[in-house]
C-alpha cells in the first residue's frame, strides 16, 4: 500500500521533529479548534485556526465548561490563554493558564473579511464534495 500523502512522515521521531520545528503558518493550522454545533451548521466547517478576541469554552480538562474570550494565542507553545483561566502564584500573582485549541469549542467568532472568505472556501468546498458523492 502506498502512502496517501508523501510530505508526511510516518516515523514518530521524525514527526515529532517536524511538529516541533513547524514554522508559524504551519502552527496556525496545527493550531484549530472545532466549532461548537450551532456554527458547524450554520456555516458548514468543523474546525477552523483560533485567533485572538475568538469567544471559547473549554470541553477537556480541569478547566472544562468555562468560558472566555481568547487573549492571546501562543504559536510557539501551542496554547492559547483565555480571559479568567488563570491561576495564583506563591507570590500572589496571577498567570494565565495554557490551554489547547483541541480542548476549546469556539462558540463566537471574530469576523473579518478574510475569516469569511476562509469560511465560504471551506464550505464551497464542502458543497462540491457532498455533490460529487450524490453523483457516484
Amino acid at each position: 500500500m502506498t502512502k496517501i500523502n508523501t510530505s508526511l512522515h510516518s516515523s514518530r521521531r521524525k514527526s515529532r521533529k517536524a511538529h516541533y520545528r513547524a514554522p508559524s503558518s504551519v502552527r496556525r493550522v496545527i493550531m484549530s479548534a472545532p466549532l461548537n454545533k450551532e456554527l458547524r451548521e450554520k456555516y458548514n466547517v468543523r474546525s477552523i485556526p483560533i485567533r485572538k478576541d475568538d469567544e471559547v469554552i473549554i470541553t477537556r480538562g480541569s478547566n472544562k465548561g468555562r468560558e472566555g474570550k481568547v487573549t492571546s494565542v501562543y504559536r510557539l507553545k501551542y496554547v492559547v490563554h483565555i480571559e479568567r483561566v488563570s491561576r495564583e502564584k506563591s507570590n500572589g500573582q496571577s498567570v494565565p493558564i495554557g490551554i489547547h485549541p483541541s480542548n476549546c469549542a469556539i462558540i463566537k467568532l471574530k469576523l473579518d473579511k478574510d475569516r469569511e472568505n476562509i469560511l465560504e472556501r471551506i464550505k464551497k468546498g464542502r458543497e462540491i464534495k457532498a455533490k460529487a458523492k450524490e453523483d457516484a
